[in-house]
């Protein structure tokens, strides 16, 4: 095991995110997606080690708009069919936000590596 410098993010869809996925696809009734269809598919993210409640607090109002547009971004692309208002009213309805600490790598096997997002993309 090896202790990451990081502490984490875990970001997953409420059921206001849920509602808007139905909105984009009409469907009728039992096709459309429930809470526990999603709810499994929550995004880590990791961030700096955060130490205090403040210091998070201040970090999550910083790059709230990054973690919404990545996952508004992760069912649909054209942003033209995302809510009018991306703000951090949305945020704090369409996510739930759990935080980690520490992060840990079990993979005794293979190296942690990472990979870039292009600058459009980037979070």
């Amino acid at each position: 095991m090896k202790l990451v410098n990081r502490s984490a993010l875990s970001v997953t869809p409420t059921q206001a995110f849920v509602d808007w996925i139905n909105l984009l696809e009409a469907t009728a009734g039992e096709d459309d997606l429930i809470l526990a269809d999603v709810e499994h598919e929550s995004t880590i993210y990791l961030i700096p080690e955060m130490d205090s409640e403040e210091a998070l607090r201040a970090y999550i109002d910083d790059r709230y708009l990054d973690i919404l547009e990545n996952e508004l971004q992760a069912w649909e692309s054209d942003e033209r069919l995302w809510p009018d208002e991306v703000d951090r009213a949305l945020f704090d309805r369409f996510l739930r936000i759990e935080h980690s600490y520490l992060a840990v790598d079990l993979d005794d096997e293979e190296t942690l590596e990472a990979s870039e997002f292009a600058d459009d993309d980037d979070i």
